[in-house]
């Protein structure tokens, strides 16, 4: 065939299709026919156990004139109420039903109809009962036998495979018995199961005991002579998880769970899939219930612009938020190969919502301004920052300016564009930080809470606060995997340090539920993070998941603390208290924020070191701006004396001096490019003394001076709109 010509298709020979149509005709009217058949036999049966099998010649001669009727009823009925549909070989109790209430309906029809025609005197009433029985066993029977010899071995054969211990007593212990009785799942040999808290103790499921509880498995597993165990744990049993695992290492089996319901709403695993356990299933906590409702309306339909968007956190909020229908969602990151990977995940995934992603670095005002004035997001998550507690403790000016600058730019930006809400993805490092990233964070809040413009803006400020998230790129479980794909040792920095975790799913799905609670608005939201965990206790169940020994296989050694680590995170300051929302696993942190001059004042004095790359006034600066740290931090705290002479000397820096004294632009103009939240020039006041630009008040009484932030901007990151 020459290049160029379409290759033809050579037709289908017409004994194929008359095949393949005699296949197709069979395949219809077989259940029918056998059902035909089954309606003959039961109904002569009938007869047959009425007169001991020795039907008189009149009473056969009455079947042969009635059975064509009730073949036609049954048949009718049958296909009416969906027998027909259903497939032997997963036949079930609904199945049974719905062919009782058919063979029901088709025996009281056949009844009316046999009366009406004078036929039903001679038909005898045991007949029609008998008939009514047989059409139900036979037609139910046989399907069911079917499936019994499709799932499972045949009755009192010698068992093979893995002796199994079940761990759970009910619905999805019940599937995996089901599952296990399969040819394809004969490996597995099912000797018993453990019930949590003993209540089913003595009873059996599909044939299978339960032996015992939990604190059994050890003796139970030996006395048993069990291999292998399965993790079948109802949702509200997942607290336990730990305990069980404890007993399954104890007892010297290796085990294996279902997936999780997250798993299986999301399609990343079947309900006949095992899987190894992970450490995220030790948090011992149900699934998020998250109330859908709030949180469809609060992000239907909107523009939102999600900062981090290609961290962990970030991309888990995109793919939680994309499926709520917003009329545009903004990926804006930094690093350029992960947002790559999370837009093209999302474009796959949700063809219809219209993504933009955008390289764009928090700190470069101009930037950041053009994508406020090209999108006008109406809802701003603020995802970016870093995170990496030893790291930011070497690079205390990236740390400033990336989660201090970063965060008043996206704010200020924010509120100068019109967004409605900006919600702050905060930390429990924020509460009585010892490290520079906790401090740079609780800076973050009290800027988003504290400054009067933002405050007095009309945009609702939110933050959200929560632990350690398991699995994240800066978690220590990557670490730890590597360290042990390596041979070990596994570096733990103290043998009690321990931390709250939570699942990137769960963060990110309470992240959203806090976002849309009223209640939240203009608070800081705490997360609800269950008990802390220690990292030895983790390090060692990632040892004993890989099938070694802890200290014989793969040594564990201890480091020391790490700057800025401490050994446990504080659930709340003594400067805060914590009041509940109508979310069981939402609180609201209440703070009183320090507004007005001191904040910009400290801000401005903390930006000015910024640029001179004055890590020390940092770090002192730092300390005066989160009054409650504890050390290692604290101990930067400076005296005031010194305190005096670093204010000076950060007011010395002309490159800031120019800063605060940045022209804004005109009130008429703000007013013409939908700048709102700058107030007239006429209220405004120089005040050189302080080094800021302020505004007051009329003269009254109880009138208070509140200050603008704008000056905190350097020269060009203002914007004009």
């Amino acid at each position: 065939m020459s290049a160029g010509t379409p290759e033809l298709i050579a037709p289908t020979p017409a004994r194929f299709l008359v095949a393949d149509r005699v296949i197709r005709f069979v395949s219809y009217w077989r259940d029918p026919a056998l059902h035909l058949l089954l309606i003959v036999v039961g109904y002569r049966l009938a007869f047959e156990l009425r007169f001991d099998f020795n039907t008189p010649p009149e009473e056969a001669e009455l079947f042969w004139i009635s059975v064509p009727l009730l073949i036609v009823l049954r048949l009718a009925t049958y296909a009416v109420v969906g027998v027909f549909r259903a497939y032997w070989l997963h036949f079930g109790l609904q199945d049974l039903l719905t062919l009782a209430l058919a063979v029901t309906l088709s025996s009281l029809t056949f009844v009316v109809v046999l009366f009406l025609s004078h036929l039903f005197p001679g038909v005898p009433r045991s007949v029609l009962l008998v008939d009514w029985a047989s059409a139900i066993f036979f037609a139910g029977g046989i399907p069911f036998i079917a499936r019994a010899l499709r799932e499972g071995p045949v009755p009192f054969a010698t068992p093979r495979g893995r002796r199994t211990l079940i761990i759970g007593a009910g619905e999805r212990a019940e599937q995996v018995l089901r599952e296990a009785r399969r040819a394809e799942m004969c490996a597995l040999h099912p000797v018993g199961l453990i019930d949590l808290n003993g209540a089913r103790r003595g009873r059996t499921i599909r044939g299978v005991r339960v032996v015992g509880t939990a604190d059994d498995l050890p003796a139970v597993s030996q006395m048993l002579k069990a291999e292998f165990a399965i993790i079948a744990l109802e949702p509200g049993e997942l607290p336990e998880m730990r305990r069980v695992v404890d007993q399954c290492i104890a007892g010297g089996l290796e085990f294996k769970t279902l997936p999780s319901l997250h798993e299986l709403l999301e399609s990343t695993a079947g309900v006949n899939q095992l899987r190894n356990v992970r450490l995220e299933d030790l948090l011992g906590r149900p699934p998020v219930n998250l109330d859908l409702a709030p949180v469809a309306a609060d992000l239907r339909n909107r523009v939102i612009l999600l900062t981090g968007a290609a961290g962990s956190i970030g991309s888990e909020l995109a793919r939680q938020i994309a499926p709520f229908g917003p009329a545009r969602m903004i990926l804006l990151d930094q690093a350029e190969s992960d947002l790559y990977f999370v837009h093209l995940e999302l474009r796959d995934a949700h063809p219809g919502l219209d993504l933009v992603p955008v390289i764009c670095d928090i700190t470069n005002a101009t930037r950041l301004e053009q994508v406020y004035a090209q999108y006008r997001p109406d809802y701003v998550v603020h995802a970016a920052a870093y995170k990496h507690v030893p790291l930011m403790e070497i690079n205390v000016v990236e740390a400033v300016r990336n989660n201090v600058l970063g965060t008043l730019l996206v704010a200020t930006t924010a509120v100068r564009y019109g967004a409605t809400k900006v919600l702050l993805i905060s930390t429990d490092k924020a509460i009585r930080p010892a490290s520079i990233m906790g401090a740079t964070k609780r800076i973050a809040e009290r800027i988003i809470f504290g400054l009067p413009n933002l405050h007095r803006s009309g945009t609702d400020f939110r933050a959200v606060r929560f632990g350690n998230v398991l699995a994240s790129k800066g978690s220590v479980i990557p670490l730890f995997e590597r360290q042990l794909a390596a041979g070990g040792p596994i570096t733990v920095t103290h043998p009690l340090v321990q931390r709250y975790f939570m699942t990137i799913p769960e963060a990110a799905q309470l992240v959203l539920q806090a976002g849309s609670l009223s209640e939240t608005a203009g608070a800081i939201a705490m997360l609800e993070m269950g008990e802390p965990v220690r990292i030895l206790d983790l390090a060692e169940k990632l040892i004993r998941f890989s099938g070694r020994v802890p200290g014989r296989d793969v040594s564990i050694s201890f480091t020391g603390l790490r700057p800025g680590e401490k050994l446990t995170e504080d659930l709340i300051s003594a400067l805060e208290a914590t009041v509940p929302t109508s979310s069981p696993k939402i609180r609201i942190s209440q703070t009183t924020e320090t507004a007005g001059p001191e904040l910009v004042q400290k801000l401005s004095r903390l930006f000015a070191f910024l640029d001179g790359d004055n890590r020390d006034g940092m770090l002192e600066t730092l300390c005066d701006l989160v009054p409650e740290c504890v050390s290692p931090l604290a101990e930067h705290r400076a005296d005031p004396v010194k305190a005096l002479d670093a204010l000076s000397n950060g007011r010395s820096s002309g490159a800031w001096h120019s800063v605060l004294s940045s022209s804004q632009p005109s009130w008429r103009e703000r007013r013409r490019t939908g700048v709102r939240f700058m107030p007239p020039p006429d209220l405004r006041t120089d005040e050189k003394r302080e080094g800021m630009v302020c505004r007051r008040k009329d003269p009254r009484a109880g009138g208070r001076r509140r200050t603008d932030i704008g000056v905190l901007l350097p020269t060009g990151s203002s914007g004009t709109g």
